[in-house]
């Protein structure tokens, strides 16, 4: 049996990579179409090695596609997404417009993909915020274990979770230092090439940003409403690749070892974790990797039952496509009926 699909977004980082993954994983697609705005009509994209060519979102039919993997911003998809549900295909959403919609399941399939029952209500499912997509897949094993009561994390996000225009200033930046040109800051607050910048989106009244907002709320919807989460989130000069430092504390004993054990048999969890030099994953290895790495698993003697743990991930795999093509295999593999 195959699904007609269409991407929305094809044209941007996450909906490239999202043709990528169909690809990659033979997702049984009777048909790919790549969907963009008009200023992208015509735009090539790469689907295995077939060249699609973008059409235009406003004037397509969507009466006989299946799927739609939307990538398109929460602009777009407040406009579009209702619409689109209307016409029978199920949305699978990348934006934050729908995260939160007690109507809508966000979803990482390794975590809480028996909430995809619900999708039918709004035939719309919501992908997580790529930082809380991989924080989840490595807690929600020791979650299961020892019961989570508390989460400190610190987010070290690559700029091109900021789109195209984040990776370009990073990259006109460094050229710009290395031969003397005036460094110019169009995309983020502040210079990002040789910096750290601890802002992502916008301030909030308690002085948190929305970034941070997202994390918090999304864990609990996902994992637990009882957790209690503090966010730190960081934009950093590099391509890709999102990294985490995370402070867990339990209700009940967890030792390191017994984490580690736990985590090596989770699904979606790779660990790389030798105490000694180079013994842990950094992001530029896990570009282009489906897994989500966990490494310096060790004690935090901080609270009584504690946790620390390292935690790096493809944003624009796990983070988005990855994890919006996996809900679609869960969909037609538990949900969708295809007609005879």
């Amino acid at each position: 049996m195959s699904w007609k699909v269409a991407v929305v977004g094809a044209t941007g980082n996450v909906g490239r990579e999202m043709l990528n993954i169909l690809a990659e994983r033979e997702f049984p697609a009777s048909e790919v179409v790549a969907l963009a705005s008009r200023a992208s009509l015509g735009t090539e994209c790469m689907y295995g090695e077939i060249r699609l060519k973008a059409q235009v979102l406003d004037q397509y039919d969507f009466r006989g596609t299946d799927i739609v993997l939307m990538s398109a911003g929460g602009t777009v998809s407040g406009e579009w997404s209702p619409k689109i549900a209307a016409q029978g295909p199920v949305v699978i959403d990348n934006s934050s417009k729908w995260r939160m919609d007690p109507d809508v399941p966000l979803i990482v399939p390794e975590v809480n993909g028996q909430a995809l029952s619900r999708y039918a209500k709004k035939n719309i499912i919501a992908n997580p915020n790529c930082s809380t997509a991989q924080m989840m897949v490595a807690l929600k094993p020791l979650h299961d274990a020892a019961k989570i009561k508390r989460v400190v994390v610190s987010t070290y996000q690559s700029v091109s979770g900021a789109g195209r225009d984040g990776m370009d200033e990073l990259f006109n930046q460094t050229r710009a230092i290395f031969v003397a040109d005036p460094v110019e800051k169009k995309k983020f607050s502040k210079q990002i090439a040789f910096n750290l910048i601890p802002h992502i989106g916008d301030f909030l009244p308690d002085g948190g940003t929305a970034e941070e907002q997202k994390m918090v709320a999304e864990t609990r919807k996902i994992l637990d409403p009882d957790i209690a989460v503090h966010a730190t989130c960081v934009r950093v000069p590099v391509f890709v690749g999102h990294s985490e430092s995370i402070n867990v504390e339990f209700e009940r004993p967890i030792s390191a070892a017994q984490a580690k054990s736990i985590l090596r048999e989770a699904p979606g969890v790779m660990v790389i974790d030798k105490h000694e030099d180079g013994g842990y994953i950094t992001p530029v290895e896990c570009v282009g990797e489906y897994a989500t790495y966990v490494s310096r698993i060790r004690k935090d003697p901080t609270v009584e039952h504690g946790l620390a743990l390292w935690c790096v991930s493809d944003n624009l795999r796990k983070g988005a496509a990855l994890n919006a093509v996996q809900i679609a295999e869960i969909l037609i593999a538990r949900h969708l009926k295809k007609a005879a």
